[in-house]
């Protein structure tokens, strides 16, 4: 993959990092919150291999800059804030490899619905921005029942349409444009290309790992900052609409999904 400067764009730095009063809700004290009912994006990630070439949080850092520039197309039109995030998720497939932490389905289910009642003693709303496609049945889990105590969730996948599964061309950009000391572009390599929908049963009877011994489903070759920059944006726009319509599906999943295969991102 060759070297590509990474682009500046009008939407801030890649971490989605703002200038002004922070929309951080980490750099506020409570006397800051009093009379105020923001939204609250909270990032959810993982702490997963993926492949030998991208870091552990990958997914963390993916779903902090989609929240981050969301925030920012909405400076002035409404209250939100985003808090730190939730590295650990629901990883189990990916157990095989060495560095991968997961708290598994029940542990996720807890702390979003833990925090979620936490947060709207005095946030108005509370949205998961996930990005980590394993953690969507405990999320969803967690969310239908935080809504069924009348409370106003939701969650959002970052998922790009014609993504590839794993650590492929689409995360290997997204990576370059936002963190490109951490990847290790000379030990990219390709994993198994076909469709996900075609590898799942394999990768529930064998892991990750039994299927791709890389830890790749995809292929990284061809990855560049632009276009992590342009799949950021497409997201960080399409966030930011479905936040500002904030229609809520049965399951608690905000906005109407685009189109893309079945299975996409469910070992994200």
């Amino acid at each position: 993959m060759p070297a590509e400067p990474a682009p500046t764009t009008a939407a801030g730095p890649p971490t989605g990092d703002l200038t002004g009063p922070s929309p951080r809700l980490a750099h506020h004290a409570w006397p800051d919150l009093e009379d105020r009912a923001p939204l609250v994006l909270l990032p959810l990630g993982s702490f997963e291999q993926h492949g030998p070439h991208l870091p552990l949080d990958t997914d963390t850092a993916v779903a902090s800059a989609v929240a981050g520039r969301a925030a920012a197309r909405l400076r002035g039109e409404m209250d939100v804030l985003v808090a730190p995030a939730q590295s650990y998720g629901a990883s189990g497939e990916h157990e095989g490899f060495p560095g991968t932490v997961s708290v598994g389905h029940d542990a996720l289910r807890l702390l979003v619905t833990e925090i979620g009642r936490s947060m709207l003693r005095w946030a108005g709303r509370l949205l998961v921005v996930n990005g980590h496609g394993g953690n969507l049945v405990s999320l969803a889990d967690a969310v239908t029942g935080l809504r069924e105590e009348s409370r106003d969730v939701a969650w959002w996948p970052c998922v790009p349409p014609g993504s590839d599964a794993h650590a492929g061309r689409t995360e290997t950009s997204m990576m370059l444009r936002l963190r490109r000391s951490a990847v290790r572009e000379d030990r990219a390599v390709a994993g198994p290309t076909d469709p996900v929908q075609l590898l799942m049963d394999r990768l529930v009877a064998e892991s990750v790992r039994g299927v791709s011994p890389s830890g790749v489903l995809g292929d990284p070759a061809g990855a560049r900052a632009s276009e992590g920059e342009r799949l950021l944006d497409r997201m960080a726009d399409r966030l930011a609409t479905d936040i500002r319509v904030w229609r809520v599906s049965g399951h608690g999943r905000l906005g109407t999904p685009e189109r893309q295969p079945a299975a996409a991102g469910a070992v994200r």
